[in-house]
């Protein structure tokens, strides 16, 4: 285990995770999954909280941030909600209530609607903390998150701006992760995951409609309204997203999460929406198989495997997955970008449209999710440490920029 600047520009911490011996038989079902209690609003509050990582945009990139609209919106105190801002003041219109997520310079607070009694959760950052690329990349946020109309991604409901603070104020998301409800299932089937990711390419299909790269798909970013139904997926986490030219590329900043990251990312090459099919592609493989296509524990292997883009569908693990399955995942994990489906194709694949897809028992690979969901949270629980300390010595003497290197054109991921 430990800290390592990547290839990519993150900050990664690494525990061992063993990729499933093709030789050993698949552990009994009745293996203990993570506790429930791990998952609920953690998992929320952490996507939530990304404010406190910020990865700053970088000039290079294609139709950078918002306009001066809303440039002014959120340099100016709260006086119009013509653009989607609060009007006064924060608590004329919400009862803050207990801090359900925190990090350096801000905290997450359950609030209650003080007319409608609807739930809500307000992220509260204090702006004496931030730095001019912090706010910039703020801006960058709120101006995607407004324009996502979607019943599968979050919702901000508005923000507010004050002296002291920013207020972002969302819908309540209280479910916790998709993965924390697979991995308590006794039973679980292609055709859920085909579900799933169905839902998934639904919300993405709607984002580069909209022009936007998401740029960090991921298990923790899908989390749900309810831990009650399954179908109550949102994509969170915008904190990484981007606007790019029709021509879908034009993005040059190395951003994302390692395992999930495209190859012409990691080549350096302009990219642009085919970098999240690529990261569904990977989601895709882990829903069907409970382990990461692409995986090592030195972090430049990893990438390289990622650029060759070799995987395998080892046996017995991929024995009760279809073949349309399989090729549903081959048309996602293609190297080359302009190989690569688009979201509309891949709603249209036999594997998303059919009817029968088959409802055999993914034994196997629930066991096999069990284990990497159960690693992925103890590296989170050690990451946020790692983190924190990282984020006090930056404050202490230095953004986070500068602890990067300003002319990295990089994204921090902490």
């Amino acid at each position: 285990m430990g800290v390592v600047l990547g290839g990519s520009g993150h900050f990664e911490l690494f525990v061992p995770l063993e990729k499933p011996d093709p030789r050993r038989a698949p552990s009994s079902s009745s293996d203990r999954s993570p506790s429930a209690a791990m998952g609920c609003l953690d998992c929320f509050y952490s996507c939530f909280s990304r404010g406190d990582s910020l990865g700053t945009p970088t000039d290079k990139d294609a139709m950078r941030g918002p306009d001066s609209t809303l440039r002014t919106v959120l340099e100016e105190p709260s006086t119009s909600s013509a653009t989607g801002q609060g009007v006064g003041k924060v608590t004329d219109a919400y009862t803050l209530g207990k801090v359900i997520g925190s990090g350096s310079y801000s905290v997450v607070r359950e609030s209650v609607h003080k007319k409608t009694k609807e739930k809500f959760a307000i992220k509260c950052i204090k702006r004496s903390e931030l730095t001019d690329e912090d706010d910039e990349a703020i801006m960058f946020e709120v101006a995607i998150l407004q324009q996502m109309k979607h019943p599968h991604i979050m919702t901000l409901q508005e923000f507010f701006v004050e002296p002291e603070y920013y207020y972002l104020v969302t819908e309540f998301v209280g479910g916790g992760e998709l993965f924390d409800r697979i991995v308590e299932k006794t039973f679980y089937t292609e055709k859920e995951a085909r579900d799933l990711v169905k839902i998934l390419i639904d919300a993405i299909k709607y984002c580069h409609d909209q022009n936007v790269v998401h740029r960090d798909l991921k298990p923790e970013n899908l989390l749900l309204m309810s831990a009650d139904d399954d179908a109550s997926i949102k994509l969170a986490d915008f904190g990484f997203a981007k606007t790019v030219t029709k021509d879908d590329s034009g993005l040059v900043t190395t951003c994302g999460t390692p395992g999930y990251v495209a190859p012409e990312i990691l080549e350096g090459a302009s990219y642009g929406k085919p970098v999240d099919i690529w990261s569904i592609g990977v989601i895709t493989y882990i829903l069907l198989a409970g382990y990461p296509p692409f995986h090592d524990d030195s972090q430049p292997i990893l990438f390289r495997k990622i650029r060759k883009g070799k995987y395998y569908y080892d046996s017995p693990y991929w024995d009760n997955v279809s073949d349309d399955a399989k090729e549903f995942i081959s048309k996602m994990l293609v190297v080359d970008p302009k190989n690569r489906a688009t979201a509309s194709e891949l709603l249209q694949h036999k594997w998303i449209t059919g009817s029968d897809v088959a409802t055999v028992p993914l034994t196997s690979a629930l066991t096999e999710l069990r284990r990497f969901h159960a690693r992925k949270k103890f590296k989170a629980a050690v990451h946020s440490v790692q983190a924190t300390i990282s984020m006090n010595k930056a404050l202490s003497g230095a953004s986070l920029n500068d602890v990067a290197g300003r002319n990295s054109n990089s994204a921090v991921s902490l």
